[in-house]
């Protein structure tokens, strides 16, 4: 320890026996010590550090002092210290004498201030035993961080596959192919329709299917994130960018799919004053992070979606054209429920799966009644819509089974037009007869049943031309059943007659 010339005698003999004091005190509490002088050689032993001396493969203090310390304690820093100047005051040390915690410190004259040597100290030499609370503490706090790691990484996996995306109707058919053949490319792909109608698990689907599977998957919905935390968002935050900000700084979105697939939900609400960031973004394959001057890379496969005409927006000048025609690279049309209805059967069977296996109940079932009538709505809202038609009703049934009337209670009320109101099923004036005003008493409930049924089956078979087996699959009944309901129905016998045969 250097003394300062400008304290009082008195001072600097304090100071001074407080150093002898000290290195006394550190010799008798700890397991051991000895030092080393600037040119690293060992010069002093205590008593205690003696006892290490034979795993050391020394039998007398004589054999170990005047040695270089590398030489003859294998895996010390103490060479380190002497180079930097700078102490080790924590480090575990394991060697064949053992596991300890040491401590290194180096040694400058008191005048000049020159580096003169190292001591060494063994603090503990069982630290498994000793310092067990703590290296519990530290293991289990390992242990958490791992598992967040690996749950952080299941998460940012792909939830579908293409098997995910329920439908055997042609259009499905047509939307699954597109999705494989994008798959097999690394450009951006731009999934286009209305909402509800399973872009997000294409978007999984196609990541999955690609050959950077085992790479992250990273979404973000633009229209959910406020404008003004995009930026840091999608490009991460510097360390100190701001008032407030993390002194590590984030990742953002994009470098967090380094290796892997980004998906941009809703780009259609992309804000204008960050379309120009985003085009260069995926034109170099680079983003500034806020409060950054340095350009960092990335490798990650950009997937776009949009319920939005984004054609329309360029021609109204609300999104940039050279960032649209960046994106719709490979377009994929997802249709809408109401153009696939030949695939609302296996989507309620799906859906109600999915339904029990959440809620801890049996899949409901539903007649041949109130399947016809899902199969005959419009589905503004697509599959989200039906899996909410599917719950309400699941979760007011009191027999598992779902029947047309709960049914059709629950469109009503959810401000669905059902099939019983639609103009376009009531054509004629045998059917018209049992329109009813809605200030009337309602009719017996087999009879609205049965104008359900009569409806559904008119519907299905437009539908499919007058072709009976395929309104019978799209109804979800055998062909026996329904053609022993078409001999009840001669008015609508006579129009698949006149379908067959062309005069309608």
């Amino acid at each position: 320890m250097t003394v300062p010339d400008t304290l009082p005698r008195d001072g600097q003999s304090i100071l001074a026996l407080a150093a002898r004091s000290m290195f006394q005190l550190f010799s008798n509490i700890s397991q051991g010590m000895f030092l080393v002088d600037r040119s690293g050689t060992v010069v002093w032993v205590n008593e205690g550090y003696k006892r290490f001396l034979p795993a050391l493969g020394f039998s007398s203090v004589d054999q170990f002092v005047g040695h270089k310390v590398e030489d003859v304690v294998p895996n010390t820093q103490m060479r380190r210290v002497l180079e930097t100047g700078e102490a080790i005051l924590i480090d575990l040390l394991t060697n064949r004498a053992g596991t300890f915690v040491v401590s290194r410190l180096p040694l400058r004259d008191e005048a000049s201030g020159e580096l003169i040597g190292a001591i060494g100290i063994v603090l503990f030499d069982h630290p498994e035993t000793t310092l067990q609370p703590l290296i519990h503490k530290f293991a289990n706090l390992q242990r958490d961080l791992d598992d967040a790691r690996r749950e952080l990484a299941r998460q940012r996996r792909s939830k579908y596959t293409l098997a995910s995306f329920v439908g055997t109707s042609a259009a499905a058919v047509e939307v699954k192919r597109q999705a494989r053949r994008a798959a097999q490319s690394s450009s951006p792909v731009l999934l286009l329709g209305e909402t509800g109608t399973g872009k997000e698990v294409l978007a999984h689907a196609i990541h999955a299917a690609s050959a950077r599977a085992s790479g992250p998957f990273v979404s973000v919905n633009i229209a959910a994130v406020p404008d003004t935390l995009l930026e840091a968002e999608f490009f991460g935050v510097a360390p100190g960018a701001y008032t407030g900000a993390d002194r590590k700084g984030r990742d953002g979105k994009f470098k967090l799919a380094d290796g892997g697939t980004l998906f941009l939900d809703e780009i259609g609400d992309m804000p204008p004053s960050l379309q120009p960031k985003l085009l260069r973004a995926l034109q170099e394959g680079e983003i500034e992070p806020l409060g950054s001057n340095k350009l960092v890379r990335f490798d990650a496969r950009v997937i776009a979606a949009t319920s939005r005409d984004l054609a329309a927006l360029v021609r109204e000048g609300r999104f940039r054209e050279d960032l649209y025609y960046r994106l719709n690279v490979l377009p994929i049309a997802v249709p809408p429920l109401r153009e696939r209805q030949a695939d609302i059967p296996a989507l309620v069977e799906a859906l109600g799966e999915d339904l029990s296996h959440r809620n801890g109940t049996a899949p409901p079932e539903l007649d041949p009644a109130a399947l016809a009538l899902l199969s005959a709505q419009p589905w503004r809202g697509n599959i989200r819509e039906l899996r909410n038609v599917l719950e309400q009703a699941a979760l007011r049934t009191e027999s598992g089974q779902i029947t047309s009337h709960e049914l059709m209670a629950v469109l009503r009320q959810a401000g669905v037009r059902d099939i019983a109101t639609q103009p376009r099923i009531v054509a004629d004036t045998a059917t018209a007869g049992l329109q009813r005003p809605v200030a009337q008493p309602p009719r017996p409930l087999a009879e609205q049943v049965a104008q359900v049924e009569r409806q559904a089956i008119r519907a299905a078979l437009e539908h499919t031309g007058g072709n009976k087996l395929a309104a019978a699959k799209l109804l979800g009944i055998s062909r026996a059943t329904l053609y022993e309901r078409l001999e009840q129905l001669p008015e609508i016998q006579t129009l698949t007659e006149n379908q067959t045969t062309g005069t309608v």
